[in-house]
C-alpha cells in the first residue's frame, strides 16, 4: 500500500507542477492552458501521455492473493501516431505465481462520424472467476483497486477476439465481440455434465452490448471539443452466447446482463446514488462464467485480521467465494451527506449505505471441488463511510443482518479503510 501511495503522490505532484509551470510563450496563454488541462485529464483517466504513445498507469503495480505483486508496462498509441489506426498492448509479471501475462492488440477506424472501430486482440492473462465485464464500459481508472487486494479465485485464459465498436447516436453506444478462449482454473475445480468431467475447457462466444445514456448532454468547450456531462439514469444491457462445436467450443450457454445507475441531487451538495445489477445464465455454464455478488471480505477469524480497503460497489461483509449464482440481482443505495466544511481544503464526507443481493443456482452439484452457498433468501448489509479524512483515506463500517446473519457478532462486521482521490 505504501508503494501505491508513493506512486500516487509522485503523479499528483508531477501533474500539479505541469499545471503551474510558466509558459515559455506568453503570447499564447490560452493554448498553453488547454494543453495543461488535457494533460491533467489524461492523468485522471490513467494515462501518462507522450508524443506518440500514452502509457497506461493501470499496469504499473497491483497486488492480489494469487499473483502477489503484479507489475508491468502497457499503453496505447494516440492521435499523433494515427487517427485511423491504433496499437495497444501490455506485459506484466506476477511475483508469487512467477508468470508473465500479456496482451497484443490493435484496431482501425471504419467511420469517423459514428466512431466505428474494428479491433483485434490476443490476450494471455487471468480473470476473476464469477466476474462480468460490460464491453461498453468506459475505461475506469483507480490508482489502486481496493477489492483486487483480496481476490484469490482466478482462472487463466488465452483469448483471441475481434470486436466492432459503433456509436449509433451520442447517447447510444454498441459493441459486438467474437472470441475464442482456452480456460484453465487456477484452483481445484471440475465441471461435471452427464458424467463428463472438465477441468480445462474451451469456450467460443459472441457478445453484443448496448449502453444508453438518454440524459447525457454534450457541450463544446473552449478548445472546441465535445465534452459529455453525465446525465442519469444510465442503462447497460449485454447478451452473451456460447457455442459448442464451434471453433472447438465445449459448452452451449447464454447470459443476459443488465445494469442501471441513477443519481438524485447535486454532487456538490447532498445526493443519492442507486445501482441495480442483474444477470441470468442458462445452459451448461461453468463456474468461471457464473455470478458472484462482488464480495470483499477475506476469511479470517478477527475483525482486525480482515481489516483492508473497502471497494466502491462491493459487499464488504460477504466473504470471498461464499456464494455463486446462475441468476442474481443486487441493489445498492448510497446517500452522500453534504461535505463537512471544516476548512477550504479539508472537507470529510459521510456516506450512508445499504446493499441487498438475491440469487440462486439450478444445478450446484455440477461444480465439483468448490463449496459455496445460495443467495435465494436475500442478503442484506448496511453501514456508513467517512471519506477523505486524511490524504484521501477514510473509514467504513458495515454490518451484515437478515437471513444470512452469522452466529458470532464479530463475523457480521466489516471495518475498513476507504480511499478516494480524483484529479
Amino acid at each position: 500500500m505504501l508503494k501505491r501511495c508513493s506512486l500516487l503522490f509522485f503523479i499528483l505532484c508531477y501533474s500539479l507542477t505541469q499545471a503551474q509551470s510558466i509558459s515559455e510563450k506568453p503570447q499564447e496563454p490560452l493554448q498553453d492552458s488547454i494543453k495543461k488541462k488535457a494533460f491533467i485529464k489524461q492523468l485522471g483517466n490513467g494515462f501518462f501521455p507522450t508524443k506518440y504513445w500514452n502509457f497506461d498507469l493501470r499496469y504499473l503495480i497491483k497486488y492480489n492473493q494469487y499473483e502477489g505483486v503484479r507489475t508491468g508496462i502497457g499503453g496505447i498509441t494516440n492521435d499523433d501516431f494515427s487517427k485511423k489506426y491504433r496499437i495497444n498492448s501490455y506485459v506484466v509479471y506476477g511475483f508469487r505465481d512467477h508468470r508473465f501475462k500479456y496482451s497484443i492488440g490493435g484496431g482501425f477506424r471504419l467511420a469517423e462520424k459514428t466512431n466505428s472501430w474494428l479491433n483485434f486482440a490476443y490476450t494471455d492473462d487471468l480473470q476473476e472467476t464469477g466476474s462480468t465485464k460490460f464491453l461498453t464500459d468506459k475505461r475506469f481508472f483507480q490508482f489502486f483497486e481496493p477489492r483486487l487486494l483480496n481476490i484469490d479465485l482466478f482462472h487463466k485464459h488465452i483469448t483471441k477476439s475481434i470486436a466492432l465498436e459503433h456509436q449509433i447516436s451520442p447517447k447510444l453506444l454498441t459493441e459486438t465481440e467474437l472470441a475464442i478462449s482456452k480456460i484453465a482454473p487456477t484452483y481445484n475445480y471440475s465441471f461435471n455434465i452427464n458424467g463428463n468431467s472438465f477441468q480445462n475447457f474451451e469456450i467460443s462466444t459472441a457478445k453484443i452490448a448496448l449502453q444508453w445514456s438518454p440524459f447525457d448532454v454534450s457541450e463544446v468547450t473552449e478548445n472546441e471539443s465535445n465534452e459529455v456531462i453525465n446525465g442519469y439514469p444510465k442503462f447497460t444491457l449485454q447478451y452473451t452466447k456460447s457455442f459448442s462445436d464451434v471453433f472447438k467450443g465445449d459448452f452451449n450457454f447464454s447470459k443476459l446482463d443488465f445494469r442501471t445507475i441513477y443519481k438524485i441531487g447535486n454532487e456538490k451538495d447532498a445526493f443519492s446514488e442507486i445501482t441495480l445489477v442483474s444477470g441470468i445464465a442458462s445452459g451448461d455454464t461453468p463456474i468461471t462464467h457464473m455470478y458472484h455478488a462482488y464480495p470483499n471480505n477475506i476469511t479470517k477469524e478477527t475483525i482486525l485480521q480482515r481489516f483492508s480497503v473497502a471497494g466502491l460497489n462491493s459487499f464488504e461483509t460477504m466473504y470471498f467465494n461464499e456464494f455463486f449464482s446462475d441468476k442474481f440481482a443486487t441493489f445498492q443505495l448510497k446517500h452522500f451527506i453534504k461535505p463537512f466544511n471544516i476548512s477550504k481544503r479539508y472537507k470529510p464526507q459521510l456516506v450512508l449505505i445499504t446493499r441487498y443481493a438475491i440469487g440462486d443456482m439450478k444445478n450446484p452439484e455440477r461444480h465439483e471441488g468448490l463449496t459455496f452457498g445460495s443467495l435465494k433468501k436475500g442478503y442484506t448489509e448496511s453501514g456508513f463511510e467517512i471519506n477523505k479524512l486524511l490524504f484521501g483515506f477514510g473509514l467504513s463500517f458495515t454490518y451484515r443482518y437478515g437471513a444470512y446473519h452469522l452466529p458470532l457478532f464479530s463475523d457480521n462486521v466489516a471495518f475498513k479503510f476507504t480511499f478516494n482521490v480524483s484529479l
